[in-house]
């Protein structure tokens, strides 16, 4: 058989015949394509002696953070070595099955670093650089995310995929607060590759964390197409517009968001329903009657809390569950994220750590003990970054830290969360901290002319 080179110009085991479809599945991942899947199994169908095919299909398995999906990867991991066996892979291609081989084993961690070993010896490998950038995402890993990309960078003059990279250059760069350097790389990924719906997210995460929501929803006014061709990723964009539309008070259309895009599709995706529970928080937060809306992430919630795959995915569910009052259900959660053990992998450890940490915070604050959930909150938030998810969507804890404090009477510890929270988005003060703020200083003047109508009622004594 004679072998053909993929996209990035690096030489495949795959026939000449397969190769589009194989670009198609490379492009796809790197666009969040709905179509990826289908392309996926054509190749896989047409060709199983193809071993990269099913190492990406069980990485891709892994990553969707389901306890069933392990026993697909499994079977995945199977049939790459199986087809290894008939027809060898190249160098490139075994360093995928063996990363998946190590996720396998419980350490996510090792699979990124196999594929980065990947990529350090094939730098103009687009899918290796998005598989990196994927695994070290869900780890937490942001700093590992920003040297993987501008290591390669260099190398992508002239690569189709050249867009692509950008995109998730920018994501690192606004995950590390370089906010301006993030917004231009962006905006030069979306002109690159308009259908990049990460860069053109990154760039959101940017207005975002810089207060500047209405420049946010200018940004993807108009720019639809970007995001209409992916997967689920796509009810994460609508979400980003429900967020800015929350920031500057407009609390109707964020709602009207999440009925008509962002829960579109009732899927119990475990970023679906981060997408949900932590909208529905923010709107509680600020006062805002959500209906029977819990109810229906929370029956997902319930089905999914024993899947203890990630520790991001947990305390999502349990908001879900919170918010929908399955209070057994919700200490059952609490519960068995205390008793995930370290030795049972890099996940495992950070649901029994800094995930368990969190849930307790939210477990207390739901039962109305705000002085507990204070304790635990504020001290879990300063190590949230290991859970994984970006800083706006981890925002939604930060926000219950906050409540509780001020709940809690601890106004001038709650104040330096603000401002702590202020230094991370640039010295920028979004809505959500403006009108805490406000809070504050009215608690502390009825507080203040309380004292004066008092001492004053001595003095008349």
């Amino acid at each position: 058989m004679a072998y053909a080179t993929d996209l990035s110009g690096i030489c495949t085991s795959l026939g000449a015949a397969d190769i589009e479809t194989w670009n198609r599945v490379v492009n796809g991942i790197l666009s969040h394509a709905e179509s990826t899947a289908a392309d996926l199994n054509a190749v896989i169908g047409r060709d199983p002696d193809f071993a990269l095919a099913q190492a990406v299909r069980g990485l891709s398995c892994l990553l969707l953070g389901r306890r069933e999906m392990i026993a697909v990867a499994q079977e995945a991991y199977q049939a790459a070595l199986a087809a290894a066996r008939r027809r060898p892979p190249t160098a490139r291609e075994a360093g995928f099955l063996q990363a998946l081989a190590l996720w396998l084993r419980g350490s996510p961690v090792a699979a990124a670093e196999c594929l980065q070993q990947v990529l350090d010896d094939n730098p103009r490998d687009a899918l290796a650089m998005k598989m990196v950038q994927a695994i070290q995402f869900v780890m937490g890993r942001p700093d590992l995310m920003r040297r993987s990309v501008e290591t390669i960078l260099p190398h992508y003059e002239g690569h189709s995929a050249k867009g692509y990279v950008l995109g998730c250059h920018a994501f690192a760069l606004e995950e590390a607060g370089e906010y301006a350097l993030a917004e231009r790389a962006g905006q030069r990924a979306v002109e690159l590759a308009p259908d990049d719906a990460w860069g053109l997210h990154a760039v959101t995460h940017v207005f975002d964390m810089t207060g500047r929501a209405q420049e946010g929803l200018d940004w993807l006014n108009g720019r639809e197409a970007s995001w209409a061709h992916c997967n689920n990723f796509r009810f994460h964009v609508w979400w980003h517009q429900a967020l800015m539309h929350l920031d500057i008070g407009d609390f109707d259309a964020a709602l009207a968001l999440y009925d008509s895009e962002i829960r579109r599709e009732k899927t119990d995706d475990y970023r679906d329903i981060a997408n949900a529970t932590s909208l529905l928080a923010r709107l509680e937060i600020e006062g805002v009657d959500v209906g029977d809306r819990w109810e229906e992430v929370a029956e997902f919630s319930e089905k999914r809390a024993g899947d203890g795959c990630l520790a991001f995915a947990d305390l999502h569910y349990l908001l879900g569950l919170i918010g929908g009052g399955r209070d057994q259900a919700a200490a059952r959660l609490v519960g068995n994220m205390a008793r995930a053990r370290p030795s049972d992998g890099d996940a495992k450890a950070i649901i029994c750590r800094n995930g368990h940490h969190t849930a307790l915070g939210l477990h207390a604050y739901a039962n109305g003990n705000y002085r507990m959930a204070w304790l635990n909150l504020q001290k879990a938030v300063q190590e949230l970054q290991a859970v994984g998810g970006s800083h706006a969507q981890r925002d939604v804890f930060s926000r219950i830290a906050v409540e509780a404090g001020l709940r809690a009477g601890f106004l001038d510890e709650t104040e330096n969360l603000l401002k702590e929270r202020t230094r991370a988005h640039a010295g920028c003060q979004d809505g959500y901290t403006l009108r805490r703020l406000e809070f504050l200083a009215s608690v502390r003047e009825n507080a203040y002319s309380g004292h004066s109508a008092r001492a004053r009622a001595k003095e008349t004594i």
